[in-house]
This record gives structure tokens, sequence and C-alpha cells, in this order.
């Protein structure tokens, strides 16, 4: 965000950490995104779409249901989920991992959806706005008062006084933006709670989430000024936290068994694809049969090398679950990162078809048509990855993947425009700029691609945005 970074160069050092805290309303905040740099993102369609399950409920009991809210996956195996604008969730993939059932990850969504419900950014940015405004007039008031001391005396009272005005307001601005920040941390556990009753869900998990981080971080807090923590003290946290959720009718309800089956397919996963294969041996053993344990080993042993013994335990995967397009998924990418494109589009084609043409599995089933080299694919390509842009317009792998299909068709303009959009998202505004001026010499003044290629020419990089 660039709210703390504009700060930073205004206000003291105190207040500035205070600001930095304050980016992520959540237990822990990863560092790229306090230094104002853009996280790193992961994606995976299994994923996104259970979370999506997970918050719909939880947003349309907070009346956020039309908002658009979207589900961000930050590439951080720390246990985290935060907000940092009005439009997103940021989870931490370590999140899902350690969380051992859905309703313990659905309380941390349940409490972050209470940030968004309760406008705390907004308010944040008030209240950051005030102190900035107090921390200003504190200093010419203080600054006045030294230069009339200082004519009166460099010692006299006058003067002594002007130091202390200087010194005293960063520290009261600091503590009260701390208890502002404590106080919308209570309040997005009660909304959390709310919303999870007006469901039908229970906020057990969410009590045991925050029970564990007051566990982990006991040691911690021991001595600690409650007056100068961005968060309520642990233990007391938790205690008025369990108060409030075993008042719920639905404490002791359990998840689905299907949902816990999906719940535990994704975090399987998330371990192959995100953990040391000996952490996922260890994690899912040979002795383990379960569906979870055998989906990691086939992802972890396609990744580390052994082509031939994944795609029999995948195929294995399909027998089960004929109609999991996942598993297709998992078979065409690891054909095509095998260098066997023209095998993986058969999967690709069937997990496309039964996930409802997601835009991901699309552009994966674009880069197989790509790869395989065969011009008879081109138009298909191309059609392909411009219907998965069109619904999933932030992906680099989409357009990257369509200029190079545009280019196999010779179509010059089309290709700069792709690979410009490319460059773009990835965050190489130079490149960018560049591809898309050489764009626009291909294309006629004033066409649809002109006018693409002239707003990447003028547009800041995004990270300023």
């Amino acid at each position: 965000m660039l709210l703390p970074i504009v700060l930073r160069k205004k206000l003291s050092g105190g207040l500035a950490a205070i600001i930095a805290a304050a980016v992520a309303l959540a237990p822990f905040a990863p560092a790229s995104a306090q230094q104002g740099k853009g996280p790193p993102i992961l994606r995976d369609t299994e994923t996104e779409v259970l979370l999506r399950e997970y918050t719909r409920p939880i947003l349309r009991a907070a009346g956020l249901e039309k908002q658009n809210i979207q589900m961000v996956i930050i590439n951080d195996g720390s246990f985290n989920a935060f907000v940092a604008d009005g439009r997103r969730i940021f989870v931490n993939y370590g999140a899902i991992l350690q969380s051992e059932n859905p309703n313990q990850l659905i309380g941390v969504l349940a409490h972050e959806t209470g940030h968004l419900a309760g406008g705390h950014l907004a308010k944040l940015r008030q209240q950051l706005a005030t102190a900035q405004t107090q921390m200003i007039i504190a200093t010419i008031l203080g600054a006045g008062a030294l230069a009339v001391g200082a004519r009166g005396g460099g010692n006299s009272g006058l003067a002594n006084a002007g130091a202390a005005t200087l010194s005293a307001p960063g520290e009261v601005i600091r503590r009260s933006l701390l208890s502002y920040q404590r106080q919308q941390e209570e309040n997005a556990d009660r909304a959390g709670v709310k919303f999870l009753s007006a469901t039908g869900q229970s906020p057990k998990g969410m009590y045991e989430t925050f029970k564990r981080f007051t566990n982990e971080s006991l040691f911690a807090a021991r001595g600690a000024d409650p007056y100068l923590q961005s968060h309520p003290m642990p233990a007391d946290r938790v205690e008025a936290l369990e108060g409030l959720a075993r008042q719920s009718p639905y404490w002791d309800k359990k998840d689905d068994a299907a949902l816990q089956m999906r719940h535990d397919m994704v975090r399987a996963k998330i371990s192959a694809f995100m953990e040391r294969p000996d952490t996922v041996a260890r994690r899912y053993p040979s002795s383990d049969n379960s569906l979870p344990a055998r989906y990691a080993r086939a992802i972890s042993t396609y990744l580390h090398g052994d082509l031939r013994s994944a795609l029999g335990q995948i195929d294995a995967l399909i027998q089960v679950q004929p109609n999991n397009p996942y598993f297709y998924e998992v078979r065409g990418q690891a054909l095509l990162e095998g260098g066997r494109p023209a095998e993986a589009i058969a999967p690709l084609r069937k997990a496309a078809q039964l996930s409802n043409n997601a835009p991901l599995i699309n552009m994966l089933l674009g880069q197989a048509l790509v790869a395989s080299e065969n011009k008879a694919y081109t138009e298909e390509a191309i059609s392909i990855l411009r219907a998965a842009v069109a619904r999933e317009s932030e992906a680099p792998l989409g357009y990257s993947q369509l200029a190079m299909a545009y280019g196999r068709k010779g179509d010059y303009a089309e290709a700069d425009l792709a690979s410009a959009q490319a460059a773009f998202l990835r965050g190489d505004n130079k490149t960018a700029r560049e591809l898309a001026s050489r764009a626009k010499t291909r294309f006629a003044v004033g066409s649809p691609g002109w006018v693409k290629a002239d707003d990447i020419v003028a547009s800041k990089p995004l990270s300023s945005q």
C-alpha cells in the first residue's frame, strides 16, 4: 500500500512503525506487505474454488456478497490471513495447510470478513490522517516554543517545554493508534462469531485457532506492555472469544464429511507442491492409503522426476473419482512439464470440461496446444486463451501463451500487445512499455489494439497504483 510508505517519510520513527504494523489487520503480517511490496501470489483453481465456497455464506451474512471480494493465496508458509484493501482477503498457504478442518480456516476468514464489514481499513486511514495532522501541529508548536526559548537562553524553561512538546506527541499518538487497532481486532472477533452463527456454523474453529496462537505466543507476551500492542493480549483475547463463541447454538456442530475430504485434498496438494519431498513422505507415508495421501504422493512423485510412476498413481486416482477435474489437471500438468505437451492436451481438455472451463485450467490447455507446435491448434489456442484472459485478466500466463500463439499465426501486433500485457502483470513496466510502443506502430491508430497498447505506455507500474 502507498499510504504507509508516504507517511513514513513524514512521521517520527515510533509512529511510522505503528503505521507499518497497521497495514495488515491480522495476527501476523508478511514482511513484503509491510514494506509496500507486492506479495508473492499462488494460483490454483481447486484451492481458490474451495476458499470461495468457504467465504460465500460469510460474505452473504456480512452484506458483502455483491462486493466481488476476491480470495488471494500468498506464497508464505506461516499461518496468516489479512486484509490490505477493501476488495480482497489474503490467505497464506500455511494457514490452509495448518488448518486441520474447514471450520478452523472458515473461522479465520470470518474474522477477516469482520474487518471488511466494519470498514476498518477506511477508518484506520482516517485515524492515520488525523494522527499525521496532530503530529504536524505539535511539531509546529514545539518548534515555536524552542525558538522563543532560544532567544531567552538555551536553558530556559520555555526551551525545555518546547523540547518536551516535540517528543511527547509521538508516543501519545502511537498509543492512541494502537488502542484503536486493538478495538478493531476485538470488533472483528465479535463480528466473525456473529457471521458464523448466522450461517449455522460453529465458532469453535475460530476459537481453536486463536487459542493456538495464544499458546505459541505466551512466552513472547510475558512482561509485554498491553498498551503497546496492536492486538489484544493473547490470553485476554481468547478468554473473551471463548465466552462469546460458547454462546452459539452451533458450538458443537461438526464439518460435513465431504467438505472435510475436499479440505484434506487441498492440504495434500499444497503440501506436495510447497514442501520438500521428505517432508511430504513423512506427512503422507506409503502406509497411508487415503485419497489425500495418494494425491500428495502422486504430485510429489511427478515434481521430483519419476513421471512414469506419477502417471500410474494419477490414473489410479482417476479410477476412484473419474469426474474430478483436478486429477486430469494434474495429469496434464505432469505431461506438459515432462516435455510431452501433445499428450497433455486430452487430460487438460477433460479438466476444462469438468471444471466449467475454469480460466486457469484453460490457460494450461492453451499452453499445451501452443507447446505441441502443431499449427492446426493455433486458432483453437487463441480462442481458448482469449476467453480465459477475458475471465481472468490478472494472470500473466494467459497473455504470454496468447503472445506465442499470435506469433505462430504471424499476427505480430497482437503478439506484441499480449507480451506487453504479460510483462505489465509481472511488474516489468519497462519491458511492457517497450513492447506496447512497438505494438502501437503495428496497429491502425485509434483501433482497439492501439488503444490498449497506448494505455500500457501511459500507465504507472502496478506497485505504485
